[in-house]
């Protein structure tokens, strides 16, 4: 049974060699996706999941993250720029979880 997750959250950026982009899920929906498909997580403890962000949608998977406390859904350059995302911009999120 597959779950859907609406939610809004701020663009932040992971500086490192290369920067990277995420939003982190609000800790409710963490908790809720984290008990009901935890247990079938991938590497890393990914869960594949499809994503909705303005008119643009694309496949990804959401990722744990000990130093955010939840999970955080990584963000690529083609869909920042088709939705004109910048840093810190609060972004309406529909994400749906693929299940296998």
């Amino acid at each position: 049974m597959s779950a859907s997750y609406s939610f809004t959250a701020h663009l932040w950026e992971w500086a490192s060699k290369a920067s990277w982009y995420f939003l982190s899920l609000p800790e409710a929906d963490a908790d809720d996706i984290e008990e009901r498909f935890g247990a079938t997580a991938h590497g890393f403890g990914s869960i594949r999941v499809e994503v909705k962000v303005g008119a643009t949608t694309w496949r990804t998977s959401i990722f744990p993250s000990t130093s955010e406390k939840t999970y955080v859904l990584p963000v690529k350059k083609a869909v920042r720029s088709a939705e004109g995302l910048l840093p810190e911009a609060q972004v309406a999120v529909e994400l749906t979880i693929i299940e296998d």
